[in-house]
C-alpha cells in the first residue's frame, strides 16, 4: 500500500506531476485551508486503457500521494476537481487507509489459521475420505472452505467501504462544497456508464461504493 504508487503502477501506466497551474493553485489553497499537504499531485494516463475517470489517494507519511487520471481532468471543471481531491483528502483525515489496512491484517490472518487448520488437523482429510491426515487433502479442502469465507470478508470490507465512502462525501461537503461534489459525482456516473440501481443484495455484497443516487440523497 506505502509503494503502490510508486513502484508498481509506473511498470504499467506513465505518472507525471500536475501541471495545470490554475488548478494546482485552487488546489494549494484548499490544502492550506485543512491543513494538508502533499509533495506533488500526479496525473496517469488512464486513457490509454479506458474512458473511466478516477482518482485515488494512496501511501503513508512521506509517500503518500493523490493520483488523478487524465480523463478526469478532461471532464471536469477545476472545482469540481478540486471537490474530488476533498474527498480523497477526507479518506485520509478520517483514517480510513489505516482502517481498512488493519480490516486486511485481520482477514489474511484469520485465512492463514483456517489454512493451518486445514493442513494440520486429521478430521479434515478423513472427511474427504483419506484414513490419515494429509497435506495435499487439507490443501483441498482449504479452497473448497475459502470461497464461502471470502465472500464473508468481502461483504465485510465492502461495508467499511461504504460507510467511508459517505465520510469523505460529508468531509468534502464541510470543507469545500457539496454542490460541486454532486455535480462531479453525475459527470462521473455518466461517463463510467454506472447502474444507478443495481438489485438491493448484489449491491450489499459487492458494492464497495454506495450508488450515485444514494450519495446524492446524502449530500443534500
Amino acid at each position: 500500500m506505502m509503494f503502490y504508487s510508486s513502484l508498481i503502477v509506473p511498470l504499467f501506466n506513465k505518472q507525471t506531476p500536475l501541471e495545470a497551474w490554475e488548478l494546482r493553485s485552487a488546489i494549494g489553497d484548499f490544502w492550506d485551508k485543512v491543513w494538508f499537504k502533499l509533495d506533488n499531485i500526479y496525473v496517469i494516463d488512464g486513457s490509454k486503457r479506458s474512458s473511466k475517470a478516477n482518482a485515488y489517494f494512496s501511501g503513508f507519511g512521506p509517500k503518500k500521494r493523490i493520483v488523478l487520471f487524465d480523463t478526469l481532468i478532461k471532464d471536469l471543471s477545476t472545482q469540481e476537481l478540486v471537490a474530488v481531491l476533498a474527498h480523497e483528502i477526507g479518506h485520509y483525515k478520517k483514517r480510513h487507509t489505516l482502517q481498512m489496512l488493519a480490516l486486511g491484517t485481520i482477514q489474511t490472518w484469520v485465512i492463514l489459521f483456517i489454512f493451518s487448520l486445514a493442513l494440520a488437523v486429521p478430521v479434515v482429510s478423513q472427511a474427504l475420505g483419506w484414513e490419515i491426515q494429509s497435506f495435499h487433502l487439507g490443501a483441498v479442502a482449504f479452497w473448497i472452505l475459502f470461497t464461502p469465507i471470502s465472500m464473508i470478508f468481502g461483504m465485510i470490507s465492502s461495508i467499511f467501504s461504504r460507510k467511508n465512502e459517505y465520510e469523505a462525501d460529508a468531509y468534502a461537503k464541510e470543507n469545500y462544497s457539496g454542490e460541486h461534489l454532486s455535480e462531479a459525482l453525475i459527470k462521473l456516473s455518466r461517463n463510467n456508464l454506472s447502474n444507478l440501481r443495481p438489485h438491493p443484495a448484489y449491491e450489499f455484497f459487492y458494492y464497495s461504493h454506495p450508488t450515485v443516487l444514494k450519495r446524492l440523497e446524502a449530500l443534500k
